[in-house]
């Protein structure tokens, strides 16, 4: 019988730890699905900083590095110019990237480093009990904001896609989701790019994929699915923000 669908090679056995209806598993597999449709597996450094992806050691079947929390753009940029043959990617939550982070991103990003960065945005910090984010959205209640995200006392939600995009160096950014079919397919397509973009030597790629947090939202896998299209795209909204091939027709 012929296999029409099987797990990555660059996903490992290991039962994901994730909360029920979190995506990050989905985000995992397209990953994985883009290192082996590129034969890129014996080659491919991962980077995981602290976060909900601390454990990604465990899942990915490539050479792992753990990164202090917010400093994987710093360790990638190390990794990728001491071997500079390897394919280095990051895997960041946005209270690491958007946060703690955001220098070494920023300045990774205007330095135009051949690394690949995918960023989840859930909005919240998930791994250490739900408190406000960089990213959590005005009015958003988290542990940290009970009544609320007030952006006239902590600001409002950095959006990083349009931060990176008004810099002149990043070869590639666009922002995507996984919370329906559509998505996850465009979601690949993006991931695939911003991977053969390191391959073929363009520079910085960073995808920001918006992604559920059913926990510490507090809502049903299904609603939470639901409210990345009600609240978070709107805010959030999806496609592509910087794209320099298309610049240089």
């Amino acid at each position: 019988m012929a296999v029409v669908f099987k797990k990555p090679e660059a996903l490992t056995d290991a039962p994901l730890h994730y909360c029920p209806g979190c995506t990050h598993g989905i985000i995992h597999r397209l990953v994985a699905e883009a290192i082996d449709d590129l034969g890129i597996l014996g080659r491919t450094v991962g980077v995981a900083p602290v976060g909900c992806a601390v454990m990604s050691y465990d899942y990915f079947s490539c050479d792992m590095v753990e990164a202090a929390h917010g400093r994987a753009p710093a360790v990638a940029t190390g990794l990728k110019r001491a071997m500079p043959d390897r394919i280095i990617f990051t895997y960041q939550g946005d209270g690491d990237l958007a946060s703690i982070g955001m220098a070494e991103t920023v300045h990774a990003a205007t330095r135009n480093e051949n690394i690949t960065v995918i960023f989840v945005n859930n909005a919240i910090y998930g791994m250490t009990g739900g408190q406000m984010a960089p990213t959590s959205l005005p009015g958003q209640v988290t542990q940290t904001s009970p009544y609320g995200r007030d952006v006239k006392t902590v600001g409002y939600p950095i959006k990083v896609c349009e931060l990176l995009s008004a810099l002149d160096a990043p070869y590639y950014i666009e922002r995507v989701a996984v919370n329906n079919v559509k998505n996850v397919l465009a979601a690949k397509k993006a991931i695939n790019r911003a991977f053969r973009n390191q391959i073929e030597g363009k520079g910085f790629s960073l995808i920001e994929v918006i992604s559920s947090c059913p926990t510490n939202w507090g809502m049903t896998p299904d609603n939470a699915l639901k409210w990345i299209d009600t609240d978070m795209i709107p805010y959030y909204p999806l496609g592509v923000y910087r794209d320099k091939s298309k610049e240089a027709e």
